[in-house]
């Protein structure tokens, strides 16, 4: 399970970024993805999943 913030979130286009903790990459999160409502600055947890552009974060819990 990876730790971050939720760097940049819009919930009227669905998708954003989450910046992991340890690596200090950037995933791109989309709303199928949440497990929870997540905003700008939120400390989650999340696991990651091959999508058609790389690396995305799947079920995205507020830590």
């Amino acid at each position: 399970m990876n730790t971050g913030v939720v760097k940049f979130f819009n919930e009227s286009k669905g998708f954003g970024f989450i910046k992991d903790a340890e690596s200090n990459k950037e995933y791109f999160v989309h709303m199928n993805g949440l497990v929870d409502k997540i905003r700008e600055n939120d400390e989650v947890t999340f696991e990651l999943e091959e999508g058609r552009k790389g690396l995305n974060a799947i079920n995205v819990k507020i830590a």
